[in-house]
């Protein structure tokens, strides 16, 4: 099953604003952005930000908005973002969001609790 996302020319400023309006979106986009060297995160590892059903509603409001793009493997959803897409819309715009968003305490958190269940991310120190 493919989810609808829009397609570049449809991703509309304002509606990239709404959903990043939202501390937990936005970490979800820092997290990805931490993680883009694996090919993004599948929506369990973003599970310590909220719930699984809070989950689900913040990253179908990311994949409407055009930020992110989900994709089914079996039972999980791989999760990217959409940069170069952002990037040809609104040039500059997406790495001032990533900046700031990377550094986000809810992204470290986040990223603190994957390195304890043995993933190995990028940037992120491996547990001692």
């Amino acid at each position: 099953m493919t989810l609808p996302h829009p397609d570049t020319d449809q991703i509309n400023l304002s509606t990239v604003l709404a959903a990043l309006g939202d501390e937990t979106r936005l970490a979800i986009v820092g997290c990805l952005a931490r993680c883009e060297d694996m090919g993004g995160l599948v929506c369990g590892q973003l599970g310590s930000l909220t719930s699984k059903t809070n989950l689900t509603y913040h990253v179908a409001k990311l994949r409407e908005a055009g930020v992110i793009n989900v994709r089914p493997e079996g039972t999980r959803r791989r999760v990217t973002l959409r940069r170069a897409d952002l990037d040809s819309r609104f040039p500059g715009f997406f790495d001032s969001v990533i900046a700031n968003a990377i550094d986000m305490p809810l992204v470290e958190m986040t990223l603190h609790e994957l390195t304890l269940h043995e993933v190995t991310l990028p940037g992120v120190p491996a547990r001692a």
